[in-house]
């Protein structure tokens, strides 16, 4: 497929890279590890990295290439793989441990940045391979530094998997407990899903899922300073005038994003899977979501309307992603962490955004509770429930939900957390004080709804 641009598109291109945050977010290669499985865990972890070094081996080579070829940032290159549950599920003696460090190995071999795909899937129930997974997380993310985790528990046609539920709200808790002198860092690397994509090329949720090929390219494009550029140039027109601008200009970047990675697609000799055309902020001042929601009118991110604003926001851009490409795929939308995006974070300080209106606003964008830092004494009871609420949302709407929190060891409401580079830091924000210790211990799978029968 041929992409041709015009002078001005180029012209615009460069304008919105120069001054407008505008970049390639992420190049990421899913592998399929199937063929790894092996009755010894030794085998498996040498397969693994062998097989990672020999696919992935130009692909951060590619993406500077194209960077200089095409005058685009390509921020980040990175792996994802098919869920280590089922790969290391073939083994006579478990040790997931043992592969998270081939793939620790393996992701620093190559240079990329970060590799996903410690993965289960577990809406309906545990294996014994699953179980083992689960167990090893807090052990595999404080001993490894590239490798993300991501655990599916519900679904809109399995319901909720309360036990799992409550599991992860005990690994997340371990978790940032293990890794404690950075904040609880590891929880930052840890993802609990709900109807999860197979295809996402964001970490840390991606992995390669089981109906994928053996290797394929996906994108993942990012340009909120571009979408809060034409926000804030465009005060006096309505709403329904105003999601037209933001639909154009989420065409433009989504069509830039498949022209980089059908080059890069070319240059590793792998198919071209899809684009995701997230708006992905980062900590650099004007590179926020929360901005271009500020852009439409609201005082501060956080305030009443701001679930609107984001619901047309995030419209806009699947809208308009979606007519410049017949390849979409992932999460697109918009996203919401708090530590990565500056807005969020100045919302947080000022008292205008609270867990509970973040959790409103996951309804209507993409993904969930992403990158929030919670009091380090948090209960791993409440760390699930609030698991659980985000799941029913995911379940009922029939959307991607999902939670990424970091209880921060030592930390109390209002302290600050650092985790650095695109992770950014936050204030930590409060949670309820009354227990749901007794719900999440009921155990059990929540039923799924009337709308999962469909067909």
């Amino acid at each position: 497929m041929r992409i041709s641009f015009s002078a001005n598109e180029i012209l615009e291109t460069v304008r919105m890279v120069e001054h407008q945050n505008l970049d390639i977010r992420t190049i990421t290669m899913g592998i399929s590890l199937r063929d790894c499985a092996h009755s010894e865990a030794k085998m498996v972890q040498t397969k693994i990295y062998d097989k990672i070094t020999r696919l992935a081996q130009d692909l951060v080579k590619a993406g500077e290439e194209i960077e200089a070829a095409y005058g685009i940032p390509v921020i980040n290159k990175r792996i994802s793989v098919t869920p280590i549950s089922l790969v290391g599920e073939s083994c006579s003696e478990y040790d997931y441990v043992g592969i998270a460090e081939a793939l620790d190995r393996a992701a620093q071999e190559v240079g990329i940045n970060f590799i996903g795909g410690f993965s289960a899937l577990v809406q309906k129930g545990f294996t014994r391979g699953d179980v083992a997974l689960v167990e090893a997380i807090p052990e595999a993310l404080s001993r490894t530094k590239l490798v993300c985790s991501s655990v599916n528990v519900a679904s809109t046609k399995a319901g909720i998997n309360m036990d799992a539920v409550l599991k992860m709200g005990e690994v997340v808790v371990e978790t940032a407990r293990l890794t404690a002198s950075q904040d609880g860092i590891g929880a930052a690397k840890l993802v609990v899903f709900c109807n999860v994509p197979e295809d996402n090329p964001f970490m840390a949720g991606a992995f390669h899922g089981v109906g994928e090929p053996e290797c394929v390219l996906n994108v993942g494009v990012s340009g909120p300073g571009v979408v809060n550029k034409v926000v804030r140039a465009n005060p006096s027109q309505d709403l329904g005038e105003l999601a037209n601008l933001i639909k154009q200009t989420a065409f433009k970047i989504t069509r830039m994003g498949e022209l980089v990675g059908r080059a890069a697609s070319k240059r590793l000799g792998v198919p071209f899977g899809i684009v995701d055309l997230s708006l992905a902020p980062t900590p650099a001042v004007g590179d926020s979501v929360a901005d271009i929601l500020e852009g439409m009118g609201l005082a501060k991110c956080g305030t009443h309307g701001t679930t609107a604003a984001l619901a047309l926001l995030n419209d806009a851009v699947k809208k308009g992603g979606s007519m410049a490409s017949s390849q979409v795929g992932g999460l697109s939308g918009a996203f919401i962490p708090v530590s990565e995006d500056a807005g969020m974070v100045s919302a947080v300080e000022a008292g205008a955004l609270s867990l509970d209106k973040l959790e409103a606003m996951t309804c209507v964008c993409s993904v969930g509770l992403d990158m929030i830092a919670l009091p380090g004494d948090t209960a791993p009871e409440t760390v699930a429930g609030i698991i659980s609420d985000e799941m029913a949302i995911g379940m009922v709407n029939k959307k991607t939900t999902a939670v990424r929190v970091i209880p921060a060891p030592g930390k109390q409401a209002g302290d600050r957390v650092e985790f650095g580079g695109l992770l950014g830091g936050a204030p930590v924000i409060k949670v309820h004080p009354f227990s749901s210790a007794a719900f999440v211990r009921r155990g059990g799978r929540i039923p799924s709804p009337l709308q999962a029968l469909t067909n």
